[in-house]
């Protein structure tokens, strides 16, 4: 169990979430020990709190959470779902590929725009990367007016109206001497980091030095960015308002993300679930309740191996009639599809063998066995093309034999025979020449 996390859950939960938990609990032994050692104060001088601001403040008095965490302590407190791969940058990244990017939720929720100033200057905080337009410069720095969020979480704020001072001492100079400011115009699409925050008041300060963001984004450029480096999330927001007839389901299931194969693993490392053994809240749910086979990597690979034989059997319909480029092309594709499939490999190896290609056609018949070593088109097939390739170099070494022997006119009646596995026998007949057995000197 994750005492840390436990210890958090108490802090935050108090009194009853403990007796909950004990009376939920009381069967599991490790638990019990946890709780044990959970209730006990802390040794030592207590460290001093962090007054967080907004949400982290809330207290959380909803008991139907806390029956919640009670009853699934066991799952949620798991060391299971932690994993050892390093934790992702808060940046939000624009690789549509991975995943599905949707715009920011509120966009289809109809909050008013009071309600989400307020929770927009609750939820901000110092090191967070904001982005927005310059609306005016003055001597003493410009304003800009906040159109994004360019990391931590995706906000709908462009219509809000929310401006930003930066002041002319948190602009870098472009040069030895002039104006700081002379490098900039109203209507430069900008990227800071925010420095000081006036919650009351609403007023926020930010800064072009790398030094106001966090250590894990301080890589990021700050200062003029083009309209295509804006976040993704973003251009899809100014799609929706555009088009405000499409619903939250069609632009997720348009997107190229949403059909990637491997979204959920890359999704569950985003968030750092180990997916190994990948946990479950709901106990039916439970991986050990399930075989191998019934796992998404089990049926993707089944299901691989079937497109991937259909694709072997339309190439070897090609190749019976003659179109042999047509038939690679569709052994390819299924190699693609599925890197080990036998069939594909004995099928590419016996076109690579037909065309002359028979080094490429030993590496397919032997990945082929390596694959699935009781196949027999693939032994019978190597076997084929290992004794025409022996073949091949019989006729190249009594080729270059001629060749050595009319070099030799001196010697007479030579007389030479040759055999491949591993034995060659030299038969000199010469009164220049001494031999003892087999060895011939």
């Amino acid at each position: 169990m994750d005492r840390d996390l436990l210890r958090q859950s108490l802090n935050c939960h108090g009194p009853s979430l403990l007796s909950l938990l004990r009376s939920e609990q009381q069967d599991n032994p490790h638990f019990r020990s946890l709780l044990g050692s959970a209730s006990e104060p802390a040794r030592g001088p207590t460290p001093p709190q962090q007054h967080l601001q907004g949400r982290k403040e809330k207290k959380v008095d909803n008991i139907e959470i806390q029956k919640f965490i009670s009853k699934k302590a066991d799952l949620l407190f798991t060391l299971a779902w932690k994993s050892d791969a390093p934790a992702t940058s808060e940046v939000n990244e624009d690789n549509e590929d991975h995943y599905a990017v949707m715009p920011p939720l509120e966009q289809f929720m109809e909050i008013p725009s009071m309600d989400r100033r307020e929770l927009f200057f609750r939820d901000i905080e110092r090191g967070d990367i904001v982005i927005g337009r310059i609306s005016s410069i003055r001597e003493f720095g410009f304003f800009m007016v906040l159109i994004c969020l360019g990391s931590g979480i995706m906000r709908d704020i462009s219509h809000l109206e929310i401006t930003a001072l930066c002041p002319l001492r948190d602009v870098p100079s472009h040069s030895n001497h002039g104006d700081p400011l002379s490098y900039y115009q109203t209507g430069d699409i900008i990227r800071a980091g925010i420095k000081d925050i006036d919650r009351y008041h609403e007023k926020l300060a930010v800064s072009l030095y790398s030094s106001s963001l966090p250590p894990h984004l301080s890589n990021i450029k700050l200062g003029v960015i083009t309209s295509e480096e804006l976040p993704l999330y973003y251009r899809r927001s100014v799609e929706l308002n555009s088009n405000s007839l499409d619903s939250y389901e069609n632009i997720m299931q348009n997107s190229l993300g949403f059909v990637n194969p491997g979204v959920v693993e890359f999704l569950l490392e985003k968030l750092g679930i180990d997916e190994s053994n990948p946990p479950s809240l709901m106990r039916g749910l439970q991986s050990k309740n399930f075989s191998e086979d019934d796992f998404a990597s089990a049926l993707r690979k089944k299901q691989s191996a079937s497109w991937a034989l259909k694709c072997v059997k339309i190439g070897v319909d090609y190749f019976k009639i003659g179109r042999h480029v047509d038939a690679m092309n569709e052994y390819n594709k299924a190699l693609e599809i599925d890197k080990q499939n036998v069939e594909a490999l004995v099928a590419r190896g016996a076109l690579y063998a037909t065309k002359g290609s028979l080094n490429k056609a030993i590496e397919d018949f032997e990945l082929a066995l390596e694959n699935c070593p009781t196949h027999r088109n693939a032994r019978k097939y190597l076997c084929q093309t290992l004794v025409e390739r022996g073949g091949h170099f019989f006729k190249c070494r009594k080729s270059y034999y001629k060749k050595a022997l009319l070099g030799l006119r001196t010697f007479k009646n030579v007389i030479l025979y040759f055999l491949l596995d591993n034995i060659v026998i030299f038969k000199i007949k010469c009164p220049n020449i001494f031999f003892l057995g087999e060895t011939y000197f």
